[in-house]
């Protein structure tokens, strides 16, 4: 069968015009993998390969590649519209969007708005707070407290929101008012538990804002599951304790729950999984399958009534992109969610996260593996040490499988829709990878 390949020009030299994301390209153009296409579970490459996407490209094929329902309403928009002016209107499918999005929303978080990206999202968050305290008589409130290995997006706001040490350092400086604290992780082998150990790291958040003063503090920004990190899952009382603060204080909470989102953790928001509700919550990947960028920014309701008043008064949030609401996203949205809603997916992925966790923790026969951690299918392994890491992603990938590894662990996020039989399938090539790579490393 012949492979579509890139027109006239050879992958090499093509590979030289361009950068895949974090990538060394010197090393990368050495053993090129080009996708082809893409089908529920699994991609092709240009060879012919199949590969098993054990993390939904990354973390955003929430119902695999190509769904049905998906492709289909997209096909239904492609005959309506594609674009609607976003300085002159606004489309009807959008507004659909934005009421299906707000009606699974936790608490009062229905005041909406979509938008093309996760970075785009968590960036409109940071300005809206701003602009929020400004005219809601707090005009001081303009510090953000985030954690170190953090990652909340490539734009300049969000990425001096997050604490990615080398991917952020080549920028500096970065704007002024972000502020870190350590994760729970960093300090959990100086404490007699794990759930005192997250005490600890959140207190850590009070410290920082007493000391910065509180008026001058304007909001704090969470991944509820760290993925940069390792996967790394707090205690439900972590995110109690950081709630009340917030309260406390007079600080908004926001949720960056890009990753989190969409029946992942066996809630459809990982809000719901840890039970605490934030005042805004960036959202994005799952929320259309992979099938065109879309996220959105949801807050209180209330807070949008600081935006409204006469033309004159200047007060309307002064934030905008071009392809924000853009009608052939937002009609794949809407049947993302639809379908979740339908089947009750997170449910299922529950059910199967609880499935591969336990098959997962077998690995630790192995003697790499320190701790299996994370909720419902998103889901990471913690490594004792980073050469197993490292050799891992060329075995797995050489045993048609894709997913997260860092040298000191790796991460899977499975579709929510997938069977049991998935789940061992992944597994087997998963633990096959990692025997590999231990005997690699010696």
């Amino acid at each position: 069968m012949m492979r579509r390949m890139p027109a006239t020009v050879p992958v090499e030299a093509l590979l030289k015009r361009t950068f895949v994301d974090f990538h060394q390209m010197e090393e990368f153009a050495k053993d090129p993998l080009v996708i082809e296409r893409a089908e529920g579970l699994y991609y092709w490459d240009v060879e012919g390969r199949r590969y098993f996407d054990a993390i939904g490209g990354i973390f955003v094929a929430v119902l695999g590649h190509r769904h049905p329902r998906v492709i289909e309403a997209l096909h239904r928009q492609l005959d309506r519209l594609t674009f609607a002016p976003p300085l002159h209107a606004i489309s009807d499918v959008a507004l659909e969007f934005i009421d299906k999005l707000s009606s699974i929303t936790p608490g009062r978080l229905n005041y909406i708005k979509p938008f093309s990206g996760g970075s785009e999202a968590v960036e409109c968050a940071l300005k809206f707070v701003r602009q929020y305290w400004k005219q809601s008589g707090h005009p001081a409130k303009y510090k953000v407290v985030s954690r170190y290995f953090g990652y909340h997006g490539g734009t300049f706001g969000a990425m001096a929101a997050s604490g990615t040490g080398s991917r952020k350092s080549k920028f500096e400086p970065h704007m002024a008012g972000f502020l870190k604290v350590p994760p729970p992780t960093w300090y959990r082998d100086r404490f007699s538990s794990w759930e005192e150990c997250n005490r600890f790291a959140a207190l850590a958040f009070e410290d920082v804002i007493v000391n910065e003063d509180p008026e001058t503090v304007a909001a704090v920004i969470l991944e509820p599951i760290g993925n940069t990190g390792g996967i790394i899952t707090p205690t439900e009382e972590y995110f109690r304790l950081i709630r009340e603060i917030c309260n406390r204080h007079n600080v908004l909470l926001i949720f960056d729950e890009v990753i989190t989102g969409f029946g992942r953790t066996g809630n459809m928001f990982a809000a719901g999984t840890f039970g605490v509700t934030p005042d805004l919550m960036a959202v994005g990947k799952g929320i259309s399958s992979g099938t065109v960028p879309l996220a959105a920014m949801a807050a209180r309701e209330d807070m949008g009534e600081a935006f409204l008043g006469r033309p004159e008064d200047q007060v309307q949030f002064m934030h905008g992109h071009t392809y924000a609401g853009n009608p052939f996203a937002c009609a794949a949205g809407i049947a993302v969610i639809e379908e979740i809603q339908r089947h009750r997916l997170w449910e299922n992925a529950e059910r199967l996260g609880s499935h591969l966790r336990a098959r997962l923790e077998t690995l630790k026969r192995h003697g790499v593996v320190r701790e299996v951690r994370g909720k419902g299918v998103l889901l990471g392994v913690e490594l004792t040490g980073t050469k197993i890491g490292t050799a891992l992603k060329r075995t797995a990938r050489a045993n048609g499988l894709i997913m997260r590894c860092d040298p000191g662990w790796f991460a899977v996020c499975p579709a929510i829709n997938s069977t049991i039989a998935d789940m061992d399938e992944l597994f087997d090539l998963i633990e096959r990878s990692l025997v590999q790579a231990i005997e690699t490393t010696g």
